[in-house]
């Protein structure tokens, strides 16, 4: 289990949902893909993205196959199989924020909170090719989703840390617990929720994590 995200860092630009969780958790790959001069880890990422979304395994011999290189020249370009699909995950996982924060912008504080991490929960819970690739990779994609043996729980817990400074302040639920702690509990319920056939054998349900972060928040009381 990791422990709790730190503060956001301060940037110069107004931080969005759709970039904090890289900003406080970068990785080698982000970065290059970021920087915009590397169009061969550029298109070794699309293909890969392409291929998930597709339904497909990525497997990096096919995929240095497909864009006419060894694996040798991948692996320099994008870096391990877990580094790729860590970046790819998360590449998916923000339109799904994106979009998760438009469908609640009506709301404030504690509820806004709840419905964007809701909304979020269901997308991932609805969306085939992500099923696809719990059910083909189980192991490998609750160690890269919910461990910090990958960027992505990092990057998640510092966007929930994010929401929770935006719409419950410095000193959430009257100050009884920080910003950083909230929004780990707030990632691990909804890990829970969304990840529910693969740690206990549950049915995964967007239902229940909505009742879960309405009581953590306080929401309704």
């Amino acid at each position: 289990m990791s422990s709790p995200a730190a503060a956001v860092p301060t940037r110069t630009a107004p931080a969005t949902i759709s970039r904090v969780g890289t900003d406080a958790a970068p990785s080698w790959l982000s970065e290059r893909l970021a920087g915009g001069t590397h169009p061969d880890a550029q298109r070794a990422f699309d293909a890969a993205r392409a291929t998930l979304i597709g339904g497909r395994r990525i497997d990096m011999s096919a995929l240095a196959g497909d864009l006419g290189v060894d694996r040798t020249s991948l692996f320099r370009w994008v870096g391990n199989r877990d580094a790729l699909l860590s970046e790819v995950l998360w590449s998916l996982a923000i339109p799904t924020l994106v979009q998760a924060e438009h469908a609640c912008r009506s709301l404030t504080g504690g509820e806004r909170v709840a419905g964007i991490l809701t909304h979020f929960v269901d997308d991932l819970i609805t969306a085939e090719y992500f099923r696809s690739f719990l059910r083909r990779e189980p192991a490998r994609a609750l160690r890269l989703l919910t461990t910090k043996e990958s960027p992505i729980q990092r990057r998640y817990v510092a966007t929930a840390d994010w929401l929770v400074r935006r719409d419950l302040g410095e000193a959430p639920l009257g100050g009884a617990i920080s910003p950083a702690e909230l929004a780990y509990i707030l990632v691990r319920l909804s890990e829970s929720f969304t990840y529910a056939d693969l740690i206990s054998g549950d049915t995964p349900s967007a239902d229940r994590a909505r009742v879960a972060f309405r009581l953590m928040l306080r929401v309704g009381e």
